[in-house]
C-alpha cells in the first residue's frame, strides 16, 4: 500500500474507530478493571488484583440465574425462529412491491421507544387490560387471566421486541438464493419439502446464525423486559448485574458478573464469525 493510499485509508477509518474506542472499547476495560477490584464501606472502588469477585460470582445463586437466564434466552431465540422463518420465506417469494410494504410493516416497531413497546403490553396482558377484558365481554371467562408479570408476559414480550431481529437476516440470506437452483430441484423430481430442506435452509444458515446471535445476546443480556414484564420470579442476569450497580452498588462484583457475561458473548460471536460470516463459502461448505 503507497504512503497516499496509507493517508487516505487512515483518514477514512479514523472517525469510526475513535468512536469505537470511546463507547465500546474504553468502557470494557473500565469493566475488566473494576471485576478486580476492592469494594469499599460506601460503595467506593478501590483498584487492584481481587479475585473474590469471580469467587462470588460463580456462588450457586448468581450460577442459578445465569443459567436459567441462558435457558430462557435459548428458548425465547428458538420460538422466535420458528415463527420468523415462515415470515422470511414468504417476504423472499413475495411480489415486489408486497415485499417493500412488508419489510417496512416489519422494521416500523424499531422506530418506537423499547419502554413505550413493554408497557403497551400492560395495556394488552394486564388484568384490566384489552385481552381479558374482551374474553371477560365474551362470556369465555369470569375473571381476569393473570396474563402479565409472570413467565408468559416474559416470553411474549421478547418475541415481540426481537422478530424483527430475527425475520430480516433469515430474509435477507433466502432472497439471495438463486432461483435457477429452485426449479432446477423441482425437475429432478424434488417435492417442496425436500427443496426446502436441501436447498433453502441450508443456504439460509447464515441467516439464521446471524438472527440467532441478534436475538440470543440482547435476551440473555436485558434487564428492562423481565423487570417489568417477567415479575420478580423471573429475573435474569441482566436485573442481578442492574442490581449490584444500582441498588447493593457493589460494583467489582457487578462488574465481575458482566465480565463473564461478555466473555459467553464473544464465544457465540466468536462461532458465527468463524462458521457463518457471509462470504466463507468453503466454511459453510465443510459444514454442511
Amino acid at each position: 500500500m503507497h504512503s497516499k493510499d496509507k493517508k487516505g485509508f487512515f483518514f477514512l477509518i479514523s472517525p469510526p474507530l475513535f468512536w469505537f474506542s470511546l463507547f465500546l472499547c474504553i468502557p470494557l476495560i473500565i469493566v475488566i478493571l473494576y471485576s478486580f477490584g476492592f469494594k469499599e464501606t460506601y460503595g467506593n472502588v478501590i483498584l487492584g488484583l481481587n479475585f473474590e469477585n469471580y469467587a462470588m460470582a460463580f456462588d450457586p445463586l448468581y450460577l442459578g440465574i445465569l443459567f436459567k437466564s441462558i435457558l430462557i434466552a435459548i428458548a425465547i431465540t428458538f420460538i422466535t425462529l420458528i415463527l420468523g422463518f415462515p415470515v422470511a420465506y414468504f417476504l423472499a417469494f413475495a411480489p415486489v412491491k408486497l415485499k417493500i410494504f412488508l419489510s417496512a410493516l416489519i422494521i416500523l416497531p424499531l422506530w418506537t421507544n423499547f419502554l413505550i413497546k413493554v408497557y403497551s403490553f400492560i395495556i394488552l396482558l394486564g388484568e384490566n387490560g384489552l385481552v381479558n377484558n374482551l374474553l371477560i365481554s365474551l362470556g369465555l371467562i369470569d375473571s381476569a387471566l393473570p396474563l402479565y408479570n409472570n413467565l408468559f408476559s416474559l416470553f411474549v414480550v421478547f418475541i415481540y421486541i426481537n422478530l424483527p431481529f430475527m425475520i430480516m437476516p433469515v430474509f435477507a440470506s433466502i432472497d439471495k438464493i438463486d432461483k435457477n437452483l429452485l426449479e432446477a430441484s423441482m425437475d429432478l423430481g424434488a417435492n417442496k419439502l425436500q427443496t426446502l430442506m436441501k436447498i433453502i435452509l441450508p443456504y439460509s444458515l447464515p441467516g439464521i446464525a446471524a438472527g440467532v446471535v441478534f436475538v440470543f445476546v440482547p435476551t440473555l443480556s436485558n434487564f428492562l423486559v423481565p423487570e417489568l414484564a417477567g415479575g420478580i420470579d423471573n429475573y435474569m442476569i441482566g436485573n442481578v448485574i442492574n442490581s449490584q450497580f444500582l441498588q447493593a452498588r457493589n460494583w467489582p462484583l457487578g462488574s465481575a458478573i458482566s465480565a463473564i457475561l461478555i466473555f459467553l458473548v464473544l464465544v457465540l460471536v466468536s462461532v458465527y464469525i468463524k462458521y457463518f460470516e457471509p462470504g466463507k463459502n468453503s466454511k459453510r461448505t465443510e459444514i454442511l
